[in-house]
């Protein structure tokens, strides 16, 4: 019985294709000056060298662990070498000066595993050290092994320096999932927008499930064009499930191939192609969706799934213009939004009872306002409502439309309207970030600002790579409550800050005393706009309660801002 440690050097044959001297020189140097004497003043053996690799077998799982950490730390700042370490106490058998047994395939499977830089351990392993060496390390659950008949329990170690990247979300209770983009294999990139279509659509499908926490498009679509490992994905995501999928489009002819895989053990759970008439293009949405929903483990609690359907064009090329908008729309720049709008109207002119083609319209137009792209806002803005309407009408239950009247009504300060829509909308889809955070600004108008930062934070944690997407609302929740260290906090998010933003900081630093700061935000607020009145910005607000506009303007006038 021992401890076995396996080590194994992260991309030896690559490192040394690309420069064989300098790896070679690197591997030396770090061997004789660092690995060795590490090994031996940990009490370690080195039984076996692979050149890349080495099993090191320990009498103590507290040397074994020390000296793997001390490895590892070693190695942190290093350029060219990064190591996997797997350990594992278990039965080990002498011979050829070699070494066998469980503990070292157990350990040689553990460090398959780890990530590089890290240290995978096992359970018995980590039973075996002291408790503040244990609380090193993070329980990673069972882990299916290779050639390894039962599943083992893991612990996990990675550096615990401050990085700057985004922290890991929480796994959800529920099932959670994240769609990747789907691959075009058509060979024409004019064709992305069919693929980025589709899996728009699943997002959407999915999403309408309220058993399901349904990644955004927003963060799954950072991963587009990019090799990912599906464990790194669902780490970043906070997901259990991660969907992959291509579409191949020919002539009258589409091939959706979708697969669905557990992400802790990046098992296959299920896989499917669908071959289809482009008529059938809905079908194959509906079909991927509802398979994928049966699909998942038992944890999905049984329930009696009803689903809003939309109807369908009576000619696909209008839903191919659809889908084109929509991909141009995201885009957001003024050029992609224009081009959106001319695609829209060819989807309307071939079938002008497709409610999504004036609903994504309406959307496209109230961008274009938004973002002072409109060379005639009224005139948008009008276009906007009547688009939105027009939707409404073809399709009561189109999710777009009834979102973009909420923000319309929201808008003119008809809170009643406002709420009827953004309800409708809310109970067909309630895991779209974008409803949850229109429910949290919708209940900052309403004076209840507590409230409204729960659902913006909810919203953030369904999207955490868009997070700063909504962190102004979160912001505004937060100033509007009272809590102007978090209202800053939440405001230092947001990815481009106009002038409203510089303004609402102007208050939260007055408030909590650092005048010097407010008037640094004063001056930036009129930098980006010379003409700024408190009048005037408390005028595009929507607050139905007259004291929380008056506490706004006093704030404001605090904070150094002109009346």
């Amino acid at each position: 019985m021992a401890a076995v440690l396996a080590a194994d050097v992260v991309g030896y044959s690559r490192l040394m294709g690309e420069d064989e001297a300098n790896t070679l020189a690197a591997l030396r140097h770090w061997r004789a000056e660092l690995f060795e004497p590490t090994v031996s003043s940990n009490n370690g053996n080195v039984v076996k060298n692979m050149g890349d690799g080495w099993l090191v077998v320990f009498d103590s799982a507290g040397d074994a662990v020390t000296c793997a950490i001390q490895l590892q730390e070693n190695l942190s700042e290093h350029e060219i070498l990064k190591l996997r370490i797997g350990l594992h106490i278990g039965d080990i058998t002498h011979a050829d000066r070699d070494i066998y047994g469980d503990g070292v395939n157990i350990a040689a499977r553990l460090q398959e595993i780890s990530e590089p830089g890290a240290i995978v351990i096992s359970d018995v392993t980590r039973r075996s050290i002291d408790g503040k060496l244990a609380a090193n390390f993070t329980d990673l659950g069972q882990q299916s092994l290779k050639n390894i008949a039962d599943p083992v329990i893991a612990y996990g170690w990675m550096m615990t320096e401050v990085s700057t990247a985004p922290a890991t979300p929480a796994l959800p209770d529920k099932p959670s999932i994240a769609v990747l983009p789907f691959d075009n294999m058509s060979g024409d990139p004019e064709q992305d927008y069919f693929a980025d279509g589709i899996t728009e659509d699943i997002i959407t499908e999915l999403s309408r499930f309220q058993i399901l926490v349904v990644i955004a498009r927003n963060s799954t679509f950072t991963y587009k064009g990019k090799a990912t490992r599906v464990k790194d994905v669902a780490r970043e995501l906070g997901v259990h499930y991660v969907v992959e999928g291509s579409v191949r489009k020919g002539g009258n002819r589409v091939r959706v191939t979708v697969q669905l895989i557990e992400a802790n053990s990046e098992q296959h759970v299920w896989a499917e192609r669908y071959d289809r008439e482009l008529t059938d293009i809905f079908e194959i949405q509906d079909e991927v969706t509802m398979a994928i929903i049966g699909a998942l483990p038992s944890r999905l609690e049984a329930a009696d799934i009803e689903r809003v359907k939309r109807k369908p064009p009576q000619e696909l090329a209008a839903y191919d213009y659809v889908l084109q908008g929509k991909i141009l729309h995201h885009h957001g720049t003024k050029e992609a939004n224009a081009e959106a709008l001319l695609v829209l109207d060819k989807a309307i002119k071939i079938d002008p009872e497709y409610a999504p083609a004036y609903a994504w319209k309406a959307c496209t137009l109230r961008q274009s306002v938004l973002r002072g792209y409109a060379a005639e806002p009224d005139t948008y803005n009008a276009g906007r409502i009547e688009n939105a309407e027009i939707a409404l009408a073809l399709d009561e239950n189109d999710v777009e439309c009834l979102r973009i009247l909420c923000e319309i009504n929201m808008e003119q300060e008809d809170l009643d309207k406002a709420e009827h829509f953004h309800n409708r909308a809310f109970a067909i889809n309630p895991n779209d970030p974008r409803m949850l955070a229109q429910r949290g600004e919708f209940m900052i108008w309403l004076g209840r600002p507590e409230d409204g930062a729960v659902w913006v934070q909810k919203a953030m944690q369904l999207d955490p790579l868009g997070a700063d997407r909504f962190a102004h609302l979160l912001g505004r929740a937060f100033r509007s409550a009272g809590h102007f260290k978090d209202a800053i906090m939440a405001y230092k998010q947001v990815h481009i800050a106009r002038y409203q933003i510089h303004a609402e900081l102007a208050v939260c630093h007055a408030e909590v005393g650092d005048d010097l700061e407010a008037a640094n935000q004063c001056a930036e607020t009129l930098r980006l706009k010379h003409d700024f009145s408190t009048e005037n910005y408390l005028a595009g607000l929507s607050y139905k309660k007259a004291a929380d506009r008056e506490r706004l303007r006093d704030s404001l006038i605090k904070a150094g801002l002109a009346e």
